[in-house]
Protein backbone atom coordinates (compact mmCIF):
# COMPACT_ATOMS: atom_id res chain seq x y z
CA UNK A 1 0.00 0.00 0.00
CA UNK A 2 1.11 3.97 -0.91
CA UNK A 3 0.27 6.75 0.62
CA UNK A 4 -0.49 9.21 -1.97
CA UNK A 5 -1.51 12.98 -0.87
CA UNK A 6 -3.85 14.13 -3.72
CA UNK A 7 -5.10 18.04 -3.51
CA UNK A 8 -7.30 20.26 -5.61
CA UNK A 9 -6.37 23.54 -6.92
CA UNK A 10 -7.47 26.73 -5.75
CA UNK A 11 -9.79 27.09 -2.79
CA UNK A 12 -13.50 27.31 -1.56
CA UNK A 13 -11.90 31.53 -1.44
CA UNK A 14 -10.71 31.58 -4.41
CA UNK A 15 -11.93 29.92 -7.36
CA UNK A 16 -9.17 29.98 -9.73
CA UNK A 17 -9.69 30.10 -13.75
CA UNK A 18 -13.37 30.90 -14.25
CA UNK A 19 -14.95 30.09 -17.93
CA UNK A 20 -18.49 29.29 -18.79
CA UNK A 21 -20.11 29.05 -15.41
CA UNK A 22 -17.75 26.64 -14.31
CA UNK A 23 -14.65 27.48 -12.11
CA UNK A 24 -10.87 25.71 -11.44
CA UNK A 25 -11.27 25.21 -8.27
CA UNK A 26 -15.20 23.31 -8.46
CA UNK A 27 -13.46 20.94 -11.37
CA UNK A 28 -10.16 20.02 -8.90
CA UNK A 29 -11.78 19.75 -6.46
CA UNK A 30 -13.96 17.11 -8.17
CA UNK A 31 -11.12 15.66 -9.97
CA UNK A 32 -9.29 15.31 -6.40
CA UNK A 33 -12.52 13.15 -4.90
CA UNK A 34 -12.65 10.93 -7.86
CA UNK A 35 -8.92 10.21 -8.13
CA UNK A 36 -8.94 9.62 -4.19
CA UNK A 37 -11.65 7.39 -4.79
CA UNK A 38 -10.35 5.22 -7.26
CA UNK A 39 -6.92 5.04 -5.19
CA UNK A 40 -7.99 4.23 -2.26
CA UNK A 41 -10.68 1.22 -4.04
CA UNK A 42 -7.16 0.09 -4.71
CA UNK A 43 -6.19 -0.39 -1.41
CA UNK A 44 -3.75 3.03 -1.07
CA UNK A 45 -3.80 5.35 1.74
CA UNK A 46 -4.97 8.86 0.18
CA UNK A 47 -4.62 12.11 2.05
CA UNK A 48 -6.57 14.84 0.65
CA UNK A 49 -6.61 18.68 1.52
CA UNK A 50 -10.33 18.09 2.69
CA UNK A 51 -13.26 16.28 2.84
CA UNK A 52 -15.17 15.35 -0.56
CA UNK A 53 -16.49 18.95 -1.44
CA UNK A 54 -14.67 20.89 1.05
CA UNK A 55 -11.18 22.49 -0.69
CA UNK A 56 -8.86 23.78 1.47
CA UNK A 57 -6.47 26.64 1.08
CA UNK A 58 -2.63 25.57 -1.04
CA UNK A 59 -1.25 26.39 2.66
CA UNK A 60 -3.36 23.41 4.31
CA UNK A 61 -2.18 21.39 1.12
CA UNK A 62 1.33 22.40 1.47
CA UNK A 63 1.60 20.51 4.89
CA UNK A 64 0.56 17.34 3.72
CA UNK A 65 3.00 17.03 1.04
CA UNK A 66 5.70 14.85 3.29
CA UNK A 67 2.81 12.78 4.09
CA UNK A 68 2.64 10.80 1.09
CA UNK A 69 5.06 8.80 -1.61
CA UNK A 70 3.96 11.63 -3.57
CA UNK A 71 2.10 14.56 -4.05
CA UNK A 72 -0.26 15.59 -7.14
CA UNK A 73 -2.12 18.69 -6.91
CA UNK A 74 -5.06 19.03 -9.40
CA UNK A 75 -5.63 22.07 -11.23
CA UNK A 76 -7.55 23.33 -14.55
CA UNK A 77 -4.99 25.51 -17.48
CA UNK A 78 -6.37 28.91 -19.03
CA UNK A 79 -5.75 30.65 -21.81
CA UNK A 80 -6.50 31.82 -25.18
CA UNK A 81 -9.48 29.54 -26.47
CA UNK A 82 -7.03 28.00 -28.38
CA UNK A 83 -4.61 26.38 -25.84
CA UNK A 84 -5.33 23.15 -25.63
CA UNK A 85 -3.36 19.94 -23.63
CA UNK A 86 -2.22 18.97 -20.50
CA UNK A 87 1.40 19.28 -18.60
CA UNK A 88 2.57 18.89 -15.11
CA UNK A 89 4.86 21.17 -13.39
CA UNK A 90 7.29 19.77 -11.14
CA UNK A 91 11.08 19.91 -10.23
CA UNK A 92 13.58 17.84 -12.43
CA UNK A 93 13.64 15.18 -9.90
CA UNK A 94 10.21 14.10 -11.15
CA UNK A 95 10.72 14.64 -14.78
CA UNK A 96 9.28 10.99 -15.58
CA UNK A 97 6.92 10.86 -13.58
CA UNK A 98 5.01 14.06 -14.76
CA UNK A 99 5.76 12.78 -18.40
CA UNK A 100 3.85 9.77 -17.44
CA UNK A 101 1.23 11.78 -15.55
CA UNK A 102 0.60 13.97 -18.66
CA UNK A 103 0.81 10.98 -21.15
CA UNK A 104 -1.59 9.37 -18.99
CA UNK A 105 -4.35 11.94 -18.64
CA UNK A 106 -3.58 13.15 -22.13
CA UNK A 107 -4.04 9.63 -23.92
CA UNK A 108 -7.72 9.30 -22.08
CA UNK A 109 -8.60 12.52 -22.93
CA UNK A 110 -7.47 12.69 -27.13
CA UNK A 111 -5.47 15.68 -26.21
CA UNK A 112 -1.76 16.68 -26.99
CA UNK A 113 1.12 16.67 -24.16
CA UNK A 114 2.65 20.28 -23.73
CA UNK A 115 5.74 20.92 -22.77
CA UNK A 116 8.34 18.57 -22.44
CA UNK A 117 6.55 15.45 -23.39
CA UNK A 118 4.38 16.48 -20.68
CA UNK A 119 6.52 17.78 -18.25
CA UNK A 120 7.06 22.10 -17.73
CA UNK A 121 10.44 22.49 -15.47
CA UNK A 122 9.29 24.91 -12.82
CA UNK A 123 12.32 26.75 -12.96
CA UNK A 124 10.56 27.35 -17.06
CA UNK A 125 7.06 28.13 -15.84
CA UNK A 126 5.45 31.21 -16.72
CA UNK A 127 4.40 31.04 -13.21
CA UNK A 128 7.34 31.55 -11.65
CA UNK A 129 8.33 29.76 -8.31
CA UNK A 130 5.46 27.60 -7.05
CA UNK A 131 5.02 26.87 -3.56
CA UNK A 132 3.64 23.70 -4.23
CA UNK A 133 6.61 22.34 -6.19
CA UNK A 134 9.06 23.80 -4.08
CA UNK A 135 7.96 21.83 -1.41
CA UNK A 136 7.81 18.51 -3.58
CA UNK A 137 4.55 17.88 -5.11
CA UNK A 138 3.59 17.94 -8.66
CA UNK A 139 1.29 20.62 -10.01
CA UNK A 140 -1.29 18.73 -13.15
CA UNK A 141 -2.69 20.75 -15.58
CA UNK A 142 -5.97 17.88 -16.71
CA UNK A 143 -7.07 20.18 -18.90
CA UNK A 144 -7.96 24.38 -20.38
CA UNK A 145 -10.70 24.94 -18.91
CA UNK A 146 -11.05 27.78 -21.31
CA UNK A 147 -11.06 25.67 -24.22
CA UNK A 148 -14.69 24.68 -25.13
CA UNK A 149 -12.99 21.33 -27.18
CA UNK A 150 -11.17 20.47 -24.07
CA UNK A 151 -13.84 20.97 -21.76
CA UNK A 152 -15.80 18.57 -23.06
CA UNK A 153 -13.44 15.98 -23.65
CA UNK A 154 -12.97 16.18 -19.47
CA UNK A 155 -16.71 15.79 -19.73
CA UNK A 156 -16.50 12.96 -21.88
CA UNK A 157 -14.09 11.17 -20.32
CA UNK A 158 -12.62 12.41 -17.05
CA UNK A 159 -13.42 8.67 -15.00
CA UNK A 160 -11.01 7.61 -18.22
CA UNK A 161 -8.53 9.94 -17.81
CA UNK A 162 -8.74 9.73 -13.51
CA UNK A 163 -8.06 5.82 -13.74
CA UNK A 164 -5.10 6.53 -15.89
CA UNK A 165 -3.40 8.88 -13.58
CA UNK A 166 -4.11 6.38 -11.00
CA UNK A 167 -2.26 3.37 -13.22
CA UNK A 168 0.55 5.96 -13.71
CA UNK A 169 0.93 6.66 -10.25
CA UNK A 170 0.61 3.19 -9.45
CA UNK A 171 3.53 2.35 -11.97
CA UNK A 172 5.75 4.69 -10.68
CA UNK A 173 5.24 3.92 -6.39
CA UNK A 174 5.31 0.04 -7.39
Amino acid sequence: MTAFVITAGHSDADPGAVADGHTEASEAMQARDLLAAFLRRRGHHVITDGSPGVNLPLSAAIKLIPMGKVALELHCNAGPVSATGVETISLPMYKALAQSISRAVAGALGLRVRGDGGWIDQAQSARGKLGYVEAGGLIVELFFLSNPGDKAAWDARRVFALEALADALEQWSA
